[in-house]
């Protein structure tokens, strides 16, 4: 799946999805959450995602109401805690690029 993910302000569709590799990753009895902030600033979200599929591993966060509100690039991660308490980042080298595109105010 692509680094980057693209929505509209004010939209809560499509579900931002992520693979996690490598593919041999084990789910089983683990929890993850999305981190989201805009580039070098603060957490703008920490909340729980779900996990799609354990094999192969894809995790998604679905998008409440006010987390598109602010246009602009966002850095973006899953963090993967394991059973056994270990915590892993996804992905392991850089970010997810969450780009909130402007809409047409007022038409919606």
């Amino acid at each position: 799946m692509s680094l980057k993910f693209n929505i509209k302000r004010g939209d809560t569709s499509p579900a931002i999805e992520f693979a996690l590799l490598p593919s041999d990753i084990l789910l089983g009895g683990a929890t993850v959450r999305f981190q989201m902030r805009l580039r070098n600033a603060q957490t703008v979200i920490d909340e729980p995602a779900v996990i799609l599929s354990e094999e192969p591993p894809v995790v998604a966060y679905l998008w409440q109401p006010n987390d598109t509100e602010t246009s602009g690039i966002y850095q973006a991660e899953f963090r993967v805690q394991y059973f056994d308490g270990a915590i892993e980042t996804f992905p392991n080298a850089g970010f997810i690029e969450v780009a909130i595109n402007e809409d047409v105010e007022g038409l919606a």
